[in-house]
């Protein structure tokens, strides 16, 4: 079997993958995808850093790392025309761009009739105030596509909104506004692979993100049955092989938050002792655990 990490060598999560990996006697290249090259009408077709991709049998992308607009389209593009070529991309390019897509994502789980909070997208200024009011005067800024909860803000006062969005404004930026839900400070991340959430954790953070960049912690969390419902739904709508699903407690039901389809699993690990990065491996490999 041919198999390319699109990840940095000596990174933790291309390492981990590495590990597993070579635990079922396979062996793989690394390269990043900011090396990619593509060519149209020669040979390859596509390539990073002289390792041909088409004809690989796996390709894992572990990092699609912010860029121009230019950069972050041609790296999609050159994933979909890879996975056309009828090599399995993990996670599947369109699900990339879905877990990354706050307003898209948070589309797909209201039309489906999972509970998410109320999101509210718009280009002017006015509109954002508007929103800001509509949504109860706490809410949560977010970039419209981000991870690791980076550029993310609280705001519950009007004078700081308008000042807030000013801002926002002279960078011509999408607002994404989205009601804040009292956590806390904590929140549970469901691991889904396949059709099995293979872990969960209670993250807890020093204030209200709680994500494990943010300087969130771990702890192992219990999967109800509606827990394991709502996240196996979640990854699906996104078409994730596997992904993490944020979902906040509200009494005995949850809601979804967002889902990460390139998910960490450094702090899920340490938390559950589940090595999280083979169960990934044996799902693609087709391997029993």
């Amino acid at each position: 079997m041919r198999v390319v990490i699109l990840g940095r060598r000596g990174g933790w999560h291309t390492e981990s993958l590495l590990r597993a990996l070579e635990r079922r006697r396979v062996a793989a290249e690394c390269c990043l995808v900011t090396q990619l090259t593509a060519r149209i009408g020669g040979h390859p077709v596509l390539s990073a850093s002289g390792i041909v991709l088409e004809g690989q049998d796996v390709v894992f992308v572990r990092a699609i790392p912010s860029g121009s607009l230019e950069q972050v389209i041609f790296r999609m593009d050159a994933l979909r025309c890879l996975e056309q070529t009828g090599v399995r991309v993990v996670n599947p390019p369109a699900s990339i761009e879905y877990g990354v897509d706050k307003y898209y994502t948070a589309a797909l789980l209201e039309a489906a009739g999972l509970p998410t909070p109320r999101t509210v997208v718009a280009e002017r200024f006015g509109d954002a105030l508007a929103a800001f009011e509509e949504l109860g005067g706490d809410v949560v800024v977010k970039p419209l596509f981000g991870s690791e909860g980076k550029g993310m803000v609280r705001v519950s006062d009007a004078d700081s909104a308008y000042r807030l969005f000013r801002a926002l404004e002279l960078g011509r930026y999408v607002y994404c506004l989205q009601e804040f839900l009292d956590h806390d400070g904590a929140d549970v991340r469901a691991f889904v692979i396949g059709d099995e959430v293979v872990a969960a954790m209670l993250r807890r953070g020093a204030h209200w993100k709680t994500n494990a960049a943010q300087g969130g912690r771990g702890e192992p969390y219990p999967v109800d049955d509606r827990l394991r419902e709502l996240s196996l739904r979640a990854a699906r709508l996104v078409g994730a092989e596997y992904a993490g699903v944020d979902l906040v407690p509200r009494g005995d039901d949850y809601t979804v938050l967002e889902v990460n389809s390139i998910p960490g699993w450094r702090v899920l690990k340490a938390a559950t002792g589940i090595d999280i990065g083979q169960h990934v491996v044996d799902h693609v490999l087709g391997v029993a655990p």
